[in-house]
């Protein structure tokens, strides 16, 4: 596609131009800001962070079996617990990782783009990629999708040097198996990514009459398999996560909800322009797949599409499709979260998109107002706090005594919970009374149905006899769960009065309870 230079009025490809001063230099703020909002949080870690955690903290012999009760590969895991070992399980250390994955994808995304656009486009989609609310949320949780971002980054170069850049060779296919696997041992995504990618290639195998073509297809399409056979010994631990943990934390989810629910996590947190951003994320990938400048006062859509994003925008819209509909048809949830697979696709012609004018200064301004306002997203999560347990273990600390008790109802506010309570206190989860650092995802929603919070509540005032305080985090609004906890307050009350410490704040927190106090009777 040709863009018109302003200065010397003659009109050259992408590929050809060199990179503009004033987009390198947004460039080099936007990653200024993207380096320290990927480091830096003012957050606790949430339960999702610190069971993760807890899981790689164990020992690396018993992770797996952590694993087949949780519903995750293990790779991330392994990773983190080696990180951990150098650098400590505190919260930016154990996040660091994620943040370091962050970074590494920032120079290969620089690379791709260059490819399908040229220099300025390589600078553009590095400025986005680094203020983006999404990859810097994910670079600054220790969780695995950042390592997803990056593998998938590297996937992606080499794939585009065998098909698109005629460097078929052993090695590189090999490299797309390994990465390929590497992938599937991340996130079951990866799964409905490497789909899509594989039946794309069968069919390019079926109709491509180039021979050299087809070859570098097939190639593919056996490296692709050769990737799901290393992935067959935890095929089943897969199987059984699959029907025993789930996600039994939320309903299942419709396609079409769930496409919302990604533009707005594109967007940013919970945050007064996040739906703004949202709609200008999807103009811009509107441009960035059909859009083309006419001159300097028009761009145009063309239906054929833009070829060099073509591929990009077939292989992330497939993926999404195919991982939206089984997740509906198996009674699943969607969580943004899960299309960290799709986010280099999606951010590169984001970048397409805002810089689809033939206007030097035009294509500036739109760049800088994009990046902008990400950026306000990407600093949002620096001051955004995920979980108000951090609060309740400050409050405790101030009232609570060596011995006194703390319950978590239910469990799932038990890993974030016990990393800031005090030292010396007895942790206990609803509804299987363990210490609250692990939740067991195995038919749970069938175990908790089956929970007796009467019964429960007697055994811990039976442990807290007469000289001990009971402190109760607490919340009714979890899925399967609905009534226990009022249930368990209830029969704690009908023997010691509570006393409301803190109520639970859903306004400012993601991660929301109330914490009550049950002291001795005088």
């Amino acid at each position: 596609m040709g863009m018109n230079d302003e200065d010397s009025g003659k009109t050259t490809t992408a590929t050809e131009e060199s990179a503009r001063p004033e987009i390198v230099a947004l460039a080099i703020v936007a990653v200024a800001i993207g380096l320290v909002t990927r480091f830096f949080t003012r957050s606790s870690l949430w339960l999702d962070e610190a069971l993760t955690v807890n899981i790689a903290n164990a020992p690396l012999g018993q992770i797996a079996e952590y694993l087949k009760h949780d519903g995750h590969p293990p790779l991330y895991y392994f990773f983190l617990h080696g990180w951990m070992e150098l650098f400590g399980s505190g919260d930016v250390a154990s996040r660091s990782l994620s943040g370091f994955f962050g970074v590494l994808t920032l120079p290969l995304i620089w690379i791709i783009a260059r490819r399908k656009g040229g220099p300025t486009l390589g600078w553009i989609a590095v400025a986005v990629v680094a203020v983006s609310p999404f990859a810097v949320r994910y670079s600054n949780e220790a969780r695995m999708y950042s390592l997803v971002m990056l593998l998938v980054v590297i996937g992606w170069l080499l794939i585009d040097d065998v098909i698109d850049r005629g460097k078929a060779t052993i090695s590189r296919f090999i490299a797309i198996a390994v990465v390929a696997a590497l992938l599937l041992y991340t996130h079951y995504w990866s799964l409905w990514l490497l789909a899509a990618l594989g039946l794309t290639g069968v069919w390019k195998v079926w109709r491509t009459p180039d021979r050299v073509v087809r070859r570098s297809w097939i190639g593919l399409v056996l490296a692709l398999i050769a990737a799901g056979l290393v992935f067959l010994p935890w095929l089943p631990t897969m199987l059984y996560q699959a029907a025993h943990t789930g996600t039994p934390w939320a309903p299942a989810t419709r396609p079409t909800t769930a496409l919302a629910w990604t533009l707005a996590d594109n967007g940013g947190g919970n945050y007064g322009e996040r739906g703004l951003v949202a709609v200008l994320i999807a103009m811009a990938l509107v441009l960035g797949v059909f859009g083309f400048a006419v001159d300097r006062r028009t761009t145009a859509l063309d239906l054929r599409t833009r070829r060099q994003f073509r591929g990009a925008a077939w292989i992330a819209a497939f993926t999404f499709v195919i991982g939206t509909s089984i997740s509906f048809v198996a009674n699943n949830a969607f969580a943004g979260r899960y299309t960290a697979v799709i986010f280099p696709f999606l951010a590169v012609i984001t970048a397409a998109g805002i810089s689809c004018f033939a206007s030097r200064w035009i294509r500036f301004g739109v760049v800088a107002a994009m990046c902008l306002l990400l950026s306000v997203g990407a600093v949002w999560n620096v001051f955004d706090n995920r979980t108000q347990l951090k609060e309740f273990g400050e409050e405790v600390a101030t009232a609570a005594k060596a011995g006194d008790i703390v319950v978590f109802c239910p469990d799932q506010l038990g890993p974030a919970g016990v990393r800031v309570m005090p030292a010396g206190l007895t942790f206990i989860s609803y509804p299987a009374y363990e210490n609250g650092q692990f939740v067991d995802w195995v038919d749970y929603g069938d175990r908790n149905k089956a929970s007796d919070p009467a019964a429960f509540a007697r055994s811990v005032l039976s442990q807290a006899g007469s000289t001990h305080t009971v402190f109760v985090v607490w919340s009714d609004a979890y899925k399967t769960f609905e009534g226990k906890c009022s249930g368990l307050i209830d029969a704690l009350s009908t023997v010691r009065a509570p006393q409301l410490l803190l109520a639970g704040n859903g306004d400012r927190y993601f991660e929301h309870a109330s914490l009550l106090r049950f002291a001795p009777s005088s």
